[in-house]
């Protein structure tokens, strides 16, 4: 059972300056939600419920954001706008939050080893909160279905997706045997590399699963690319002792951690707003895990 996910929040969002300059970017909103709560749901969804952020300076916002504001609730109760807090008193009242400062800002790798003394010696989830993705089952669904994969395999998992060819020198990229149609056992990864030397166009996006020993690999990893701990080196070096499996990830990926994903993603939410009062559905969507 997972119970675990951590969020890596501490990098200062520069694509956004001046608005980042006090506010993180993981508290800008796709329409009325900031982008950390769809994460926080996709976790909660997944029953990942123990919440640990990995925070940097200027980031007190986030941890505000996850509790009471007696004042603004007394004002609200009672009215046809105290609903709009159920979302978020959902996640409050079946998460618990754990906060852990990221002293210097040096890449991913570095931000999910220091959540070890939260994690511990168990699995764990990662979600990156400025990568919204969507499928058929709704935005809070991508971990629900790793979480299925992580029961079968008991191994690391990571989402992918299908990027062109000029995209390609911005991800870490895989390549692999397929298993199913939607998942592949990874034989390679390799950060960021121009398109004529990657292995293949499948590109790992924000949500990872990893087995413990993780941590202990990444504290052996040396600096990387742009002088900083690549998660990808370490999960390279994982796969040397054991399997690592790929989820195809089949759906929409907003990357809104630049300025043209985050307007696409504002825009396809818009609309799907748009059509749920409509039709006069409910805007949830659950995912059974066992």
């Amino acid at each position: 059972m997972i119970t675990k996910c951590i969020f890596p929040v501490a990098g200062y969002g520069t694509r956004f300056l001046p608005a980042t300059k006090s506010m993180p970017k993981e508290m800008l909103p796709v329409l009325n939600r900031p982008l950390i709560e769809y994460a926080v749901e996709e976790s909660l969804n997944s029953n990942m419920k123990d919440i640990c952020m990995v925070t940097g300076r200027g980031k007190r916002a986030i941890e505000d954001y996850f509790d009471m504001n007696y004042e603004l609730e007394v004002k609200l109760k009672g009215t046809l706008k105290e609903e709009k807090l159920d979302p978020l008193r959902r996640i409050m009242n079946n998460c618990t939050f754990s906060y852990i400062r990221q002293r210097n800002i040096h890449g991913l790798g570095d931000a999910v080893l220091t959540a070890e003394p939260i994690v511990g010696k168990q699995p764990f989830g990662v979600v990156l909160a400025d990568d919204l993705c969507v499928n058929e089952l709704g935005v809070s669904a991508t971990m629900c279905e790793m979480v299925k994969i992580y029961q079968q395999y008991q191994c690391s998992i990571l989402a992918v997706m299908q990027v062109p060819d000029s995209d390609i020198h911005r991800y870490g990229i895989v390549s692999g045997k397929n298993i199913t149609n939607s998942i592949m056992e990874i034989n390679s990864i390799v950060e960021k590399p121009q398109a004529h030397e990657a292995p293949s166009n499948w590109a790992v996006i924000g949500r990872y699963i990893f087995t413990p020993d993780i941590f202990d690999i990444l504290r052996n990893t040396a600096v990387g690319v742009n002088g900083e701990v690549q998660l990808t080196d370490a999960i390279s070096h994982q796969l040397i002792s054991q399997k690592v499996i790929a989820y195809k990830f089949n759906g929409i990926r907003f990357d809104c951690g630049s300025i043209d994903g985050f307007v696409a993603a504002t825009n396809y939410f818009h609309q799907k707003n748009k059509q749920k009062y409509a039709d006069n559905k409910s805007s949830y969507n659950f995912c059974e895990t066992s």
